[in-house]
């Protein structure tokens, strides 16, 4: 692995980073009430829990995506390199209430529409449609799933991922082809011992193994750290352990091939799971949710320990993007959120029996008021979600422009 090319004062320190990282965090948050949502998981259920508790309907326990938001879906290729929308980051997910997962997506898809500057009215056809594809999605019907229904914002990014390749995924995340990470304002210098500890780490049996299977080699063919960095990212997760590993993978006279290794810190969830849910490593539950939900994002995950603290190490695909869904229309709203909360309602479905996806389907289609095709169970707790969340909102901006001013 190369030394550091930039002087490391220039960066923070070991010491200094938390703070950094949690001035960065709440600045994303501030930017828009739907950020604000993406970086609120642990306030959902702490709100979520002072809804009459008899409200939210018991569904049949499965795993969850725990943080089921539009910028949680996005592309993902399978092995066979078939592209589909599927549930991407499973840092939250639990066995638990597949009902907190379609509150979740909800929320999130009411706050794109009043960022939208649509119409109320437009919030529950919505949800009503949600509740149609997820339903779907449950008993079966694959139509739901076809991306002709997604709306046109869905279709476009769907399209542009599958015509992505390394190139596009280097200049994406390394502002470069060149297979060297740039340190600047994303991408930090390591300590030595972070260095040390992540050339072991990708070095390992099971760690060679997961690398070699992807990219058809085997085992057997060289695989060599390029070079390595601190990677500041996300929101949810600014404040954790998170790197980039760059690798070349072959060696000698045939054309090497390059994969970008995301390796990421795993924490305790803050999504309720059911009280007989088994105890687990958070790095072992974050794999085991995504082999249940999204298994073509499973199978490309390892759950490993860094510097005495669980980490999931996952290659990254030129495919793999977030919904980004801005500036909705009426119809694209409506049809992303059918689609989507189908997509939801497979990665439920397949976990569960016959018996509970009707049993769950049912209650779906019970406690409906007001001539809203929804159960009223769903549109009551995101409508109380919703006004929590622009309170908090405006109050988070509120709190980070008079510490900026102070």
């Amino acid at each position: 692995m190369p030394t550091d090319r930039r002087d490391p004062t220039r960066f923070p320190s070991l010491d200094e980073r938390a703070g950094v990282l949690e001035r960065k965090r709440t600045l994303k948050m501030a930017r828009s009430a739907h950020a604000y949502v993406r970086g609120s998981t642990a306030q959902f259920y702490a709100w979520l829990g002072d809804v009459d508790a008899g409200l939210v309907p018991a569904a049949p326990p499965v795993w969850i995506c725990g943080d089921c938001h539009l910028g949680n879906l996005g592309p993902l290729a399978d092995a066979a390199g078939k592209v589909r929308i599927r549930i991407r980051d499973l840092d939250q997910t639990v066995l638990g209430n597949p009902a907190h997962d379609v509150i979740r997506l909800g929320l999130s898809l009411s706050t794109a529409a009043r960022g939208s500057d649509l119409p109320g009215v437009t919030t529950a056809h919505m949800l009503e449609e949600m509740v149609h594809g997820y339903r779907d999605a449950l008993l079966g019907h694959d139509e739901s799933l076809s991306e002709a229904h997604a709306g046109r914002a869905v279709r476009a990014v769907l399209r542009r991922a599958t015509h992505r390749r390394w190139e596009h995924l280097a200049q994406e995340r390394l502002e470069r082809i060149e297979p060297t990470i740039p340190l600047g304002k994303r991408f930090w210098p390591l300590s030595e011992a972070e260095r040390s500890a992540i050339a072991a780490l990708v070095s390992s049996e099971a760690a060679l193994e997961l690398v070699g299977a992807l990219h058809g080699r085997g085992r057997h063919h060289a695989v060599t750290v390029l070079d390595a960095a601190y990677w500041m990212k996300g929101c949810s997760s600014l404040g954790t352990l998170r790197y980039a590993v760059l690798l070349r993978i072959g060696s000698g006279k045939a054309k090497p091939s390059y994969c970008l290794i995301d390796v990421k810190e795993a924490v305790a969830s803050v999504a309720p799971a059911t009280p007989d849910a088994p105890a687990a490593d958070p790095a072992d539950r974050v794999v085991q949710g995504a082999r249940a939900l999204s298994p073509c994002l499973g199978d490309r995950m390892l759950p490993a320990r860094l510097l005495g603290r669980p980490v999931v190490l996952r290659e990254l695909m030129p495919q793999d993007l977030k919904l980004e869904i801005d500036d909705l229309t009426r119809d694209e709203a409506v049809g992303a959120a059918r689609f989507l909360a189908a997509v939801v309602g497979h990665a439920h479905a397949r976990q569960m029996e016959p018996a509970d996806r009707r049993a769950w389907a049912d209650e779906l289609r019970l406690h409906r008021a007001g001539g809203l095709d929804a159960p009223s169970w769903l549109w009551t707790t995101v409508v109380d979600l919703v006004a929590r969340h622009e309170r908090g909102y405006l109050d988070h901006c509120r709190d980070f422009a008079l510490a900026r001013a102070g």
